[in-house]
């Protein structure tokens, strides 16, 4: 099913094949740069995604991903709807990182300010090699607004984003990848195709799982180490609980199910 543009002014496309909705940025024009509207129509098509999907990929129509924010938006703001703002990014972020289906992201050409902070609330980041990564808002004399301080922070550490912010220094995927902001490195032009892959392999699992590592583990990982394993506990026993858990080891038992494969051999 394929019903192209949706959201704002076509400022978003949809497209579920199978269990995995694809969600496009489509301002290929402006590198697909965000806006306030932009984002509510991101936040449309996620609530849609998680009404009729397993999983969801996010990527961007033409060569970029996401430079980031509409500064000419920004620019003109009053500071309480800036305030206002910043929360509806954070709201609908939240949505894609602790919502009720996993989400990929597919990155391509810029991945930059707000783009690197909606590409962080996904689960896997997968980029190919024209990717680029930067956080210019020390230069422009802003600061991140869309999640970034927390959730780009807690991907390659608060030095590394600090050091990205202060010296408008740009990263490649590879390079990315080592600092632990990318999941998967592709070559140019297979970051959509990859991330697809990966999202239709997550929407096999079972949803109480899927769910518990969209919510519980991020949260485990802000507690103390002894309330994150009494929650771990908690959490592991209500999912061998469940239907799908009790037929899923049954099958594996039994042998109906594959056993995990060293890298390499399916």
């Amino acid at each position: 099913m394929n019903d192209g543009s949706s959201g704002a002014e076509g400022l978003v496309t949809y497209e579920l094949r199978g269990d995995i909705a694809l969600i496009g940025l489509n301002r290929p024009d402006k590198r697909n740069a965000i806006s306030d509207r932009f984002v509510e129509a991101i936040g449309a098509a996620v609530t849609r995604a998680t009404d009729e999907a397993k999983a969801g990929v996010i990527h961007g129509h033409g060569p970029h991903f996401c430079a980031g924010l509409d500064l000419s938006e920004h620019s003109e703001k009053p500071l309480f709807e800036a305030v206002k703002g910043s929360r509806q990014w954070h709201r609908i972020f939240d949505m894609i990182e602790r919502g009720l289906i996993p989400f990929v992201s597919a990155l391509s050409g810029a991945v930059v300010g707000g783009g690197f902070e909606l590409a962080a609330s996904t689960q896997v980041r997968v980029a190919d090699s024209t990717a680029f990564f930067a956080l210019p808002e020390g230069q422009r004399g802003i600061f991140v607004g869309g999640g970034g301080s927390v959730r780009i922070a807690r991907l390659i550490g608060a030095p590394r984003m600090g050091d990205m912010m202060l010296t408008g220094r740009t990263l490649g995927a590879e390079e990315m990848e080592r600092w632990g902001g990318v999941s998967y490195v592709v070559p140019e032009g297979e970051a959509l195709t990859r991330a697809i892959e990966i999202a239709a392999r997550t929407a096999t699992n079972a949803e109480f799982t899927n769910y518990a590592i969209l919510n519980a583990l991020p949260r485990i990982s802000d507690m103390s180490s002894e309330d994150g394993l009494f929650t771990e506990s908690m959490v592991a026993s209500l999912a061998t609980m469940t239907p799908d858990a009790k037929q899923r080891l049954r099958d594996f038992l039994e042998k109906r199910a594959a056993k995990v494969q060293a890298p390499g051999n399916g």
